[in-house]
This record gives structure tokens, sequence and C-alpha cells, in this order.
């Protein structure tokens, strides 16, 4: 168990605790979880805008001749199709074609790129990519020197854009720009983030974590910015059908399985490509759904999940009540043959069946 002692802690941390937010150990971090609440933080994301402490998220830069090279080989989508300020969602396998990390890869220049990994994962995924590096590519881990603010909501453009003389409205969807925010140089400004609300990802050195915070803050007052916590974090991602690491995705678990084959591209080498080929041509025994309750219940990960004769078929990933759609819905794996939209299969829940349904995720669509 980790003590607070030994929890590392954000740039943030003093801002959290004065905004009376309820701590939680999290990837070896001491993290905020909520502060007014989840459902209020969730749907002031989707409705208006919120401010995200990610500052535990891991950054390692690639850089050298050869560091394309080193990214095509680790990761399983093509980066050779990015360009300057494009960003790219990529994940890399391990030798059994299960799922290392997922992760974002920024191409800064021809030769340095930044890649965002997830925090529980830092020291694993920098030791895989050091380990294949056989290439002229210069590799740094990065991430105790950044803080990372997630900006996300529909009034999130309208909030930051009072910061910067950046044309915000010209920063397509996975794309990023670096520049002067708030008065603070060299930030990277990103159309990214793991919500659906839309929003922008700040990359700030530690030093400036507090100014920017409070820029924003103040900014983004007039409609009605709250900060948020890994809670609704969790519950935005998974009305999007957003893979997290360590529930959805891990070791054993490989792209195709998961839904991921948009992001595994066959046109280059990468590690375990012949296996994930197989896969994708063969098929496979068991594959990532969405699915929602029919009758009343909330699912859990690892509920098991049955057919109905009570076979069990499969384990809830992620589950919770949605706050935007006021229905429980949840992820996980069930075998194929169960995998299709409208399939009926059932949650256990304290020992019960309890009736559900396959849908195609996104479970939340704006405007929906």
């Amino acid at each position: 168990m980790e003590t607070t002692a030994s929890l590392k802690k954000t740039s943030l941390f003093n801002k959290h605790i004065q905004l009376g937010a309820k701590m939680v150990p999290f990837a070896g971090y001491e993290m905020p979880v909520l502060y007014t609440g989840v459902n209020d933080e969730h749907l002031t994301v989707r409705n208006a805008v919120g401010i995200f402490d990610v500052s535990h998220m891991g950054e390692f830069i690639v850089k050298g001749k050869q560091a394309l090279d080193l990214i095509q080989l680790v990761t399983t989508n093509d980066a050779s199709a990015l360009y300057d300020k494009k960003v790219q969602y990529s994940c890399m396998t391990n030798d059994n074609g299960g799922i290392v990390d997922d992760l974002l890869v920024y191409r800064k220049s021809e030769n340095e790129y930044l890649l965002v990994v997830n925090a529980s994962n830092i020291e694993k995924d920098f030791n895989w990519i050091k380990q294949h590096n056989t290439f002229d590519a210069e590799l740094s881990n990065i991430s105790d020197e950044l803080s990372l603010l997630a900006v996300q909501g529909p009034k999130a453009i309208n909030t930051l854009q009072k910061l910067t003389d950046i044309d915000l409205s010209k920063i397509p969807y996975y794309h990023f720009d670096i520049g002067t925010m708030a008065g603070i140089k060299d930030v990277i400004i990103s159309n990214t983030g793991y919500t659906g609300a839309g929003g922008f990802e700040i990359y700030i050195k530690n030093a400036d974590a507090e100014k920017m915070w409070d820029a924003i803050m103040e900014a983004g007052k007039e409609f009605g910015i709250k900060p948020c916590g890994l809670g609704a974090r969790d519950t935005l991602r998974l009305e999007m059908g957003f893979c997290l690491y360590g529930n959805d995705i891990n070791d054993t678990t490989s792209p195709i399985e998961a839904g991921l084959g948009w992001i595994t591209k066959f046109n280059k080498n990468f590690i375990a490509k012949d296996i994930l080929l197989q896969q994708k041509e063969k098929g496979v025994s068991k594959k990532l759904v969405g699915f929602e309750m029919i009758e009343r219940g909330i699912p859990r990960q690892h509920y098991l999940i049955a057919d109905a004769n009570q076979n069990i078929i499969g384990e809830v990933t992620s589950g919770t009540q949605s706050p935007s759609l006021n229905k429980a819905i949840g992820m996980g794996y069930v075998k194929t043959e169960f995998a299709k939209p409208d399939t009926e299969i059932f949650i256990i829940i304290r020992e019960k069946p309890i009736k559900a349904k396959v849908v195609k995720i996104p479970f939340y669509k704006a405007n929906s």
C-alpha cells in the first residue's frame, strides 16, 4: 500500500488542498479525485469548461536522425504520416502483441518528437523504448520537469483565447502550437484531451504551473469554470468509449481485441506485427465492447459477464452511472460471438445476472 509520505506531488498540490479537493493515491502521486463532486464536475465539462491537473502524465523526448525509426518500431500507428505540429494517438506492443501502453506522439520537428505516456507506466515505457533503441536517436525522460493542464469543455476555447495571441480556432483537432500564454513563453498548446468535450492540453514548466492555473481560473470565471478531479475524468472518458490503461487495455490485451485496429498500421515494421496481422486476418476470440444496463444495477471492473444460460462469456473492465445519459454503462471483453450491437448479455452483480445489451460506442454524442 502506498503511504502518503512516499507519494509524489504535482506542482499544483497546494492549490488542490486550498480548493478542498479530496486527494487519493494514483500512479504514485497524490492526486485530486474530486472537488465539488463527480457529477457536478462532469456536467461542467460537458456544458461549459473544467480544468484538470494531469501533471502526473509522463513525457519523453526522442530526437536525432533516426528518431522516427525508433518510434516506428515501438509504436503501432504510422508515425511517418506526422508533420510538424501534428499529434497522433498510438500504442506500444510487447513481444506477444499485448499493449505496453497507449500514448500520444507529437512531432515537434523532423528529428524531434514528444511522447506522452500514462503515469503508471513511465518507468516501464522508458525502459521498453530504451531497450529497443539501436538507432541514432537520443531518448530522455522529462516527466518530472513538466506540468500538464487539461482545459476541457465547449467554453475552453473562449477561456484560453483571452490568454494568448495565438488564434486557437486555427489549431485543428490533434494538432498543437507553441507560444506565449498568460505571459508564459514556450507553452505547448495542444487540441487534444480525453473527455470528448473539446478543449486543449497545456504543457508548461513546473515553475509556471501555479501562474497558469490561476490565469485560466480567472479567464474562465465568466463561463463557470471549475477544477475537476480524476473521478470526472474517468466518467467523461468512459462515455466516449476511450480505453483506460490498466482497466480496458494492458500487457495481455492486444490492440485488435481492444478495438484499436485503427491505430495498428501494417504498412511498416513494428514489434509483434506478425502476431497482430494474424489476429486481424483470422479473427480474435474476445473483443472489447460497450454495453448499457437494461435492468437496474451499476457494472464495476472485474464483474463477470454471462449469456442467457449463465455461461461466463467475459468480464467488465470499466463501468459507471453515466452523468450525461443518466443510465449505467460499461465496457468489457466478451467472446467474439457476443460482440455485435444489440446482443443481450448479463452482468453478474452480487451473484445475480442483471440484463444489459451491447451498444456501439461512443455512448455519448454531443447534442445527444
